[in-house]
């Protein structure tokens, strides 16, 4: 397992596996028996995170530069996205409100300096949405993690 956050539709916890390429919908609500939704995504997945709405979960297959893009709620693949970088690897990604394109959550990339900015609103901006919106040149040669706050104008790497 690449990295496992908590569903917030349902009593799931949501597992990249890494090496498959599957993300798991593993249901816990029965101990003795959990359910598992196995999804394919891409190899080989690794660091993900929620969107701002909590509802999709965005993973790096960093060996493939792609991000998977999993709706939890209708626990099904969305998206896969080419990031424009090396070696996608968000942590836990970034998320903050674009003034052109809306919300949006962002990967570094361990290979080279590229910040892969996604639009992540497919109701309000769906020509942006599940798409790399911004590229930005980092002063780095690359980076594990991104990280921001809602009430912070800064974005780290």
């Amino acid at each position: 397992v690449a990295s496992i956050v908590a569903s917030h539709f349902a009593p799931e916890w949501v597992l990249s596996i890494k090496e498959t390429g599957q993300v798991w919908l593993v249901d816990y609500s029965d101990p003795n028996s959990p359910g598992i939704k196995m999804i394919e995504a891409e190899r080989f997945l690794h660091d993900g995170g929620w969107d701002s709405t909590k509802r999709y979960f965005l993973v790096a297959a960093n060996a493939r530069n792609k991000i998977a893009v999993i709706d939890a709620k209708e626990m099904k693949l969305v998206a896969l996205i080419d990031t424009g970088g090396i070696k996608p690897h968000p942590g836990r990604g970034a998320n903050w409100v674009d003034p052109e394109f809306g919300p949006v959550w962002a990967s570094g990339h361990i290979g080279d300096s590229v910040v892969s900015v996604i639009g992540t609103d497919p109701v309000n901006h769906p020509d942006s949405a599940w798409k790399v919106v911004r590229k930005i040149n980092a002063l780095s040669s690359g980076n594990l993690f991104i990280k921001t706050h809602p009430n912070s104008k800064w974005v780290w790497l």
